[in-house]
This record gives C-alpha cells, structure tokens and sequence, in this order.
C-alpha cells in the first residue's frame, strides 16, 4: 500500500500518465515520447531491475549524455528504493574510480560519452560492480569482448508493467551528487539527498520561478549537477516538455529554443555568454517571444550580460538561483 504522505520523486508518473497521456513530455533527438510512453519506459525498466536483481538501498552509478533515457533511468531505480549515483562523464577513469570505490554501486550505467571506462575497469575492477548497462545500443566489440547488458536487454522480458508501488531506500535516500572536488581536496565528494529534499528544492523552484505544464524546458545543464537535477524533477512534477540534447553547445541549444519553443531554460554565465554570441550574429531571432523563465546559477551575470539577456530575451524573467540572493541561501540550507 503507497504511503502518499512519505515525498517519493516517482509520484509524478501518476500525473504524467493521466493528463499528459497523449502529450509529448520528451524531445531528445528524434524520440518524442508522450506522458504514457514515457512512464511505460519507467515503469518496465524499474522491472526489469528488479528481475535483474536489484534491490532496495542497492547504488546504481549512471554516467552519461543527457537523454529521455537518462531520465527514465533515474525514474526506475528510484522506483524500486535504489539509489542513484549521477557521475560526470567529463571525468577521468581515475576520478570516476575514485568515487566507485568510496559509494560501492552494484551497477553501472553509461553511454558513448565514457564508453572507455569499460577497458579500463577490465584493468582496474571495482569489487562492488555485479553488472555492466550500456545506456543506449552496443557496439559489437564491446559485446564480442565483455559481458554488457543495453537497456532494451533489461525491459524485453518485461512484457507487462508494475502497479504504481514505490519503494524506498534506508533514510529515504535517493541521490548521490558529487562535487566537483577542486575547490577543496582536488577529489569529488559524493553528498547523499534524500527524497524529501530533492522534491522540497524542486517545488521551490516551481514556487518562485513559476513552472507550469505549459512550459517547454531546454535541458542547459547536465543530469549529473544538482542544478540540471532539480529543474528536471521540478519540470517532471507539473508535467513540462522536456527538450534534451546530449551536452550544452550553443549552436544546439539555439536551434532547439527556435525549432521547439522553448520557454524556460538555466544558465551559468558561460552559457548566456555563448547563447547572446550566437544571436548577436542571427538576421532574424524566433526565441525572443518564447522564452520566458531564465535560472542562472554558478556565479552572477555581468552587467553587460544582464543587459544583452534582456535584449534578446525581452519576454523573460532572469532569476538568480546562487550568489549572494536569499533563493540560493534556501537551496543551500535544503542540502546541509
């Protein structure tokens, strides 16, 4: 029987699976997924998981490209009380092993973006790992060479999908996010976050900034930072389109803010550095009606900055999500 009372981040599949059954809730490349395809994917993958093994308190590590996949990977082993370790596929394998070997996970998750890691961990085992997964589709050496399952192994004996029963991990613990480590030891530091504290971080965002279903979402920031995190479960929560492309590149991100519509998106000022480089040069701007929620984290905006987002994005409303603002102190006091 669910406990509704206890936060669980999976609670949004209920909604995603009704009223944006028939509605595109993903773009990630030539994949659009509607609410109820999107949740199926959870829900047959979280499964699979479980048939596979996998249980309750069990760390799955997930290195990768950001996705719809990614998504739903972080969706189903939350589902089943697991916990998930998001690691930074800019990595080396020596980081990475690092952090493997300091949170044990059972599983680890990756796609074409650290494909490497495999020959080296044949080298250098981590003793915790039982199982290999290839995000997306193998390559044959790999499959030749070692034993790697792909996500399309994990869901095909799942013909049927679970009923909506969530499980949780000991203390409610969901996430593992590292630190980047150089501003300290030089090593990332993994911080564990629990399920009420990411959902607590996400509804603040919907709370102040003003999410809504509405809202078409361009995925800026990486799955695997906690800014790129809780935007993405506060879009999942009131249902948005998610727009995802494998990393930030400025050509990419603009093309899709025109092509889809885009009406919110985070930034660090790099990021709306690069963008206002690339419009400056456009003839002809099709982003500047659509857009109108910016998060920026990672430090503050120029004022030269300030003043070109509002420029070409007249429509907007810039928000500060770190810094010295009182938003970036509440978000901190939800991870200490």
């Amino acid at each position: 029987m669910l406990n509704y009372s206890q936060a669980h981040i999976c609670h949004c599949l209920s909604r995603l699976a009704t009223l944006k059954r028939n509605s595109v809730v993903t773009v990630s490349g030539n994949r659009r997924k509607t609410g109820e395809q999107f949740v199926h994917g959870v829900l047959t993958l979280a499964r699979g998981l479980l048939q596979l093994g996998l249980r309750s308190g069990d760390i799955v590590a997930v290195s990768a490209f950001n996705s719809d996949l990614y998504l739903q990977w972080l969706l189903a082993v939350a589902f089943i009380g697991c916990i998930v370790a998001p690691l930074n596929y800019r990595w080396s394998f020596k980081e990475a092993r690092s952090a493997m070997t300091t949170i044990r996970p059972v599983m680890l998750v990756t796609d074409e973006s650290c494909n490497y890691w495999y020959s080296e961990l044949q080298s250098n085992a981590i003793p915790s790992l039982k199982w290999h997964v290839s995000l997306g589709s193998l390559l044959s050496g790999f499959r030749r060479t070692w034993s790697i399952l792909t996500t399309d192994m994990i869901r095909e004996h799942c013909l049927t999908s679970p009923p909506l029963n969530y499980s949780w991990a000991p203390e409610g613990a969901v996430i593992i996010c590292f630190t980047s480590g150089k501003r300290t030891t030089g090593r990332p530091k993994g911080v564990t976050i629990s399920h009420s504290a990411l959902v607590v971080q996400s509804l603040a965002k919907i709370a102040i900034i003003g999410y809504s279903e509405d809202d078409v979402y361009l995925h800026t920031a990486p799955l695997c930072h906690i800014g790129g995190l809780s935007s993405a479960m506060a879009m999942l929560m009131v249902g948005g389109c998610h727009v995802l492309f494998p990393k930030f590149e400025a050509t990419s991100a603009v093309e899709a803010i025109e092509q889809h519509s885009v009406t919110s998106l985070i930034t660090v000022p790099t990021i709306m550095a690069d963008l206002i480089t690339l419009i400056r040069k456009k003839e002809t701007w099709k982003g500047k009606d659509n857009v109108k929620k910016i998060l920026n984290g990672g430090g503050s905006l120029s004022v030269e900055l300030i003043k070109d987002a509002t420029k070409y994005f007249p429509k907007a409303k810039l928000f500060s999500a770190y810094g010295l603002s009182s938003l970036s102190h509440f978000f901190l006091s939800l991870l200490i």
